[in-house]
């Protein structure tokens, strides 16, 4: 099955459309978290190191926001093409529901995607004129992660490229882009973010073993089965909270940030618990909540001392 051949065949099927709120839905409001978390960490870094840009923690924002909404919409329409998403716990999907004509919704990613080239272009020129090149591959990650003839999401990948994208290369693009330099803080936060947010990545696979397995996703929560990915989501949960520790050690007022390790013990009850399908829905928004707020006290206390 190609991405071309279902949305041909959806010519004739009849589409109701979405409303706004349907849309929002579709955007996938409680991941973004993981858009802002390594935005506001980096700026962070940024200030401990030789001091924050706010005009440039503004373009890396947006940067980020428009690239998780797209990669969103982008998961949407290629899940839903490939019928992935025809038998599914998690939120409303657009194309798989059958509410919006698949193409309409890769407009939409692609729309977002633009958007955040034009921003990364704007901070790149302000900055450094390769983190061009660094943007682009961002988007073709955005894209390849379900969408193509060999996604690598469907590879068992996912965590991996979540790792890398919203946590290393945000989080430390962040902070360069405000002081042209990195430091071994603005590394330690940029774990931690990838961390946090690969653990948001591996619930959602979490609750779809079922459906994924049915399906022929092998993503990494498909190969490691149920018991393996609990087990590793805690431990990248604890080693979001070892780092922070460790940057308290160097920076006191950071050991503020150790209030977000609540949102994440409440988090680990469900995944301790052996909770699953739609029941794994809230942990998404209570460590995405988290590692928000972390994020913030981090920002914060970045002033402080």
């Amino acid at each position: 099955m190609t991405d071309h051949q279902p949305e041909s065949a959806s010519a004739v099927r009849p589409y109701p459309g979405a409303s706004a709120s349907q849309w929002l839905e579709g955007a996938r409001p409680h991941t973004w978290a993981n858009a802002f978390a390594p935005v506001l960490a980096g700026t962070a870094a940024a200030q401990l190191d030789s001091g924050a840009s706010f005009l440039r923690a503004l373009l890396a924002a947006i940067v980020a926001l428009a690239l998780i909404i797209g990669v969103n919409y982008a998961n949407d329409y290629s899940d839903g093409i490939r019928g992935t998403d025809d038998e599914r716990s998690g939120p409303l999907r657009l194309t798989g529901s059958g509410l919006v004509q698949p193409k309409k919704v890769k407009y939409a990613a692609f729309i977002c995607f633009a958007l955040a080239g034009i921003a990364g272009i704007a901070l790149s020129l302000l900055s450094a004129w390769w983190l061009i090149i660094a943007g682009a591959v961002c988007i073709l990650a955005a894209w390849f992660y379900t969408g193509g003839k060999n996604p690598y999401g469907y590879r068992g990948l996912g965590e991996v490229a979540v790792f890398v994208f919203f946590g290393l290369v945000a989080v430390l693009g962040t902070q360069f882009t405000q002081t042209d330099s990195i430091s071994w803080a603005g590394l330690a936060m940029a774990v931690t973010v990838g961390a946090l947010s690969s653990s948001v990545n591996l619930v959602n696979n979490l609750r779809d073993i079922p459906t994924d397995s049915a399906t022929g996703k092998i993503t990494l929560a498909v190969r490691l089965g149920d018991a393996r990915t609990r087990q590793l989501w805690i431990g990248l949960i604890i080693t979001a909270i070892v780092l922070t520790a460790a940057l308290a050690a160097v920076h006191a007022p950071f050991a503020l940030a150790l209030l977000a390790a609540i949102f994440w013990y409440n988090a680990s009850r469900f995944i301790r618990a052996g909770v699953k399908g739609r029941g794994l829905i809230p942990v998404l928004g209570i460590t995405g909540r988290g590692m928000l707020i972390w994020s913030i006290i981090m920002l914060g206390a970045s002033f402080l001392g």
